[in-house]
């Protein structure tokens, strides 16, 4: 009984961003769970990678190459997974850009834009595409991955937290305008989590050690640790969540622990 409500078999999910760290591990479990899953970021040969490693674990998954940045990207990221599929269950945008890392009083405007353009933007045009499908068959899930940073300030990455920030509104505002149509709209907001885009942070001794001994957890996150979280609420038994923000940081925003 508990299984089956975590059983994603028939459903199709597209995974920005999968060709590794977060993204990747979404991507896995949800294939894990039953899902056909389609990966998608820039490099052809990295979302081929990916997709071939779990197809080789015997799940069905489709690489699919697109920039965030090109509204003609994931258009055809939408289109070739419909004509492959035939349907879109699950929605996850993963993928964002933080080309900044400084003061806001240093942050120019074309970098703003293209923070706010990549991590927001990108994120509306594709919910705008796949929700009326999902709203046709019934229902489905869509899934930003945001951050803690979305949650409070940070004196060097305060344009990235801005754009966190907007991606949990506007999954609020999603599963206002969809619930009505069973589509579902929540977040994901972790913490410092063990990937490539935050290697700078947990990479040095120095501040990995001053994290975890501020972690109630007393470590810092793994991919696997917000994959498992997508499958809940891609499945049904997150069927009554929408325009939620599940945060996933080992207990940093609860409180200090020392």
């Amino acid at each position: 009984m508990t299984s089956a409500l975590f059983d994603l078999r028939g459903h199709v999910a597209v995974i920005t961003g999968s060709s590794r760290g977060i993204g990747r591990a979404i991507a896995e479990q949800l294939a894990r769970a039953g899902a056909r899953v389609v990966i998608s970021s820039r490099k052809p040969e990295a979302v081929e990678a990916v997709a071939a490693a779990i197809r080789a674990e015997g799940h069905e998954a489709l690489a699919i190459p697109a920039n965030i940045s090109r509204k003609e990207d994931l258009d055809h990221l939408v289109d070739a997974t419909l004509a492959a599929w035939g349907r879109i269950d699950c929605l996850v945008c993963n993928a964002a850009s933080n080309p900044y890392f400084g003061p806001m009083a240093g942050l120019g405007d074309e970098v703003f834009d293209k923070i706010m353009r990549n991590n927001v933007l990108a994120n509306l045009w594709l919910c705008n595409r796949v929700a009326p499908g999902m709203a046709e068959r019934g229902g489905g899930s869509i899934i930003v991955v945001s951050s803690i940073g979305g949650l409070r300030g940070d004196p060097y990455l305060g344009a990235y937290n801005i754009s966190k920030a907007a991606d949990m509104q506007l999954v609020r505002n999603l599963a206002v305008e969809w619930g009505g149509r069973g589509v579902r709209a929540n977040t994901i907001a972790p913490g410092l989590i063990k990937t490539d885009f935050a290697r700078a942070l947990w990479e040095s001794p120095a501040l990995r050690e001053k994290v975890e001994r501020a972690t109630p957890l007393a470590r810092i996150g793994e991919p696997d640790d917000i994959g498992g979280i997508a499958v809940f609420l891609a499945s049904r038994a997150a069927a009554f969540i929408t325009g939620q923000v599940i945060v996933a940081d080992g207990g940093v925003t609860a409180g200090a622990a020392w």
